[in-house]
């Protein structure tokens, strides 16, 4: 018996944009409403951290190993 499966033309012309095709930036626009409270800004909060900890590294040559991050582990005073 054969698993495989033919994709329909919509699935099959999806594609994911590559980096060079995403928008350079993003406009978020927060609505007022009276919809009970759900957050704002969450997706953009995991990939903050690596973006962050590279950023270190960019300017002092530490690479952080752990978190939370703190002056001292920066060598800071």
């Amino acid at each position: 018996m054969c698993r495989t499966r033919t994709l329909a033309a919509p699935e099959a012309a999806a594609t994911v944009a590559r980096i060079n095709e995403a928008p350079s930036q993003t406009n978020v626009h927060i609505v007022e409403s009276s919809a009970p409270p759900a957050g704002v800004g969450e997706p953009g909060v995991p990939p903050f951290v690596a973006a962050f900890t590279n950023a270190i590294f960019a300017a002092t040559g530490k690479r952080i190993r752990e978190l939370p991050l703190s002056r001292t582990k920066l060598g800071a005073t």
